[in-house]
């Protein structure tokens, strides 16, 4: 059993929407295949992976350095104590080789995007859904019902409050219960289109605010004064996401619900976070994303700081958007996953007859990571494998 080759090719996801601190309009992921020499069902196994939208492609790094160490090692060494499937974490160990500690920046993604697709092909190869696999492997009880909310709100040419009513209006038709929208460009802008969002609602679901790190301590509090009168889901990366002495004077004015995390990419990121970003594990949520932040290997050292810091995992609901959380969440236990609706297609979204009730989905008993069973992805993945 080997690795026979890992493909990458850096696709566009280009949109013409906006945050307060970035458009998308030249936004770009990577997309990996590792191809193994495994043969299920009459098929190669190959596994898929991706990195999330907001980071762009990792080509270089993924082609350079990453792919080639896992390439160039003995091919046993990559492998299981039974012999019989791939090793994650030997993997992971082989890609870190030579990497001083620190620097959790680009690499993290390329590695992330990696380790994606070798779980993909680890339960492949057993031939049962990933979410499963992790549950049996370390101690949980898988539940495949999975709470899921919608992210958008975003800020668009010509998109006037009528237009994001109507936008906030199909997710909830969608089966939506949690909604979120991005602010951050003044409190002038953002306060009528909250309020014009929460008419929409009408108390049929919650709001979520998104000012993706874009505001100063002092701004951060005036928009805090401002958004503690509205019944809020939560009020999400205020200011810089490595700023922890920001986020948790914040606290001191904002009593809601906040969270933080897309934006940092190790467990000792975490772990300072925790330690000194005064986040409430009674009512703060964590958005660790794994294909930002080395992978599901890494993703589990994280879970670990929770667990000693005294946080629950259910506290986490990650960013991105992808299959692969999804897996995380119904498999160890998280408080379930970010959705994007109508954006980052094919990338993100759920398989094919998958529906939103009540704010929540149930995972469908796909091997791998369930990128088959989503047509319009999984065309694009054997289009770079095959």
């Amino acid at each position: 059993m080997k690795i026979d080759e890992i493909r990458e090719v850096t696709a566009p996801i280009a949109s013409s929407i906006a945050n307060a601190y970035i458009d998308f309009s030249k936004m770009t992921l990577s997309l990996v295949a590792v191809v193994t020499d495994v043969v299920r069902d009459g098929r190669r196994v190959v596994g898929y992976g991706f990195n999330s939208n907001g980071r762009y492609g990792q080509g270089g790094l993924i082609r350079e350095r990453f792919a080639p160490r896992i390439l160039e090692a003995a091919p046993e060494s990559l492998l299981d104590d039974t012999g019989e499937n791939l090793d994650p974490d030997r993997i992971w160990a082989t890609m870190m080789k030579n990497e001083k500690p620190g620097g959790h920046g680009e690499r993290s993604v390329a590695v992330g995007t990696i380790d994606m697709a070798v779980w993909d092909a680890v339960a492949k190869i057993v031939g049962e859904p990933l979410f499963r696999l992790l549950a049996r492997r370390y101690g949980h009880e898988a539940d495949p019902r999975v709470f899921v909310y919608a992210a958008g709100g975003y800020y668009y040419p010509g998109k006037g409050l009528d237009e994001l009513r109507a936008e906030m209006r199909s997710y909830l038709d969608r089966g939506y219960t949690v909604v979120k929208m991005k602010i951050g460009n003044s409190i002038a802008e953002d306060q009528p289109r909250i309020e014009a969002v929460l008419k929409e609602l009408d108390g049929k679901a919650q709001l979520a605010v998104d000012a993706n790190g874009r505001l100063t301590l002092e701004q951060g509090i005036a928009y805090a004064k401002m958004l503690r009168e509205y019944p809020l889901f939560w009020y999400e990366e205020v200011g810089d996401p490595l700023d922890f002495a920001l986020q948790a004077a914040l606290a001191e004015f904002y009593p809601g619900p906040m969270a933080t995390g897309e934006n940092l990419f190790s467990h000792q990121d975490a772990r300072n976070l925790l330690r000194y970003g005064g986040m409430r594990p009674d009512r703060d949520w964590l958005q660790f994303d794994c294909a930002l932040s080395y992978g599901l290997c890494e993703y589990l050292r994280t879970l670990e700081v929770l667990k000693v810091a005294g946080w629950s995992p259910s506290r986490c609901i990650p960013h991105g958007g992808h299959q692969m959380s999804l897996n995380i969440a119904a498999g160890l236990g998280l408080g379930g996953n970010e959705s994007y609706p109508d954006l980052f297609q094919p990338y993100g979204g759920f398989p094919d007859g998958v529906r939103v009730e009540d704010g929540h989905i149930v995972m469908p008993d796909l091997p791998g990571i369930g990128f088959e069973g989503k047509s319009d992805l999984i065309k694009v993945m054997r289009e770079l494998a095959e």
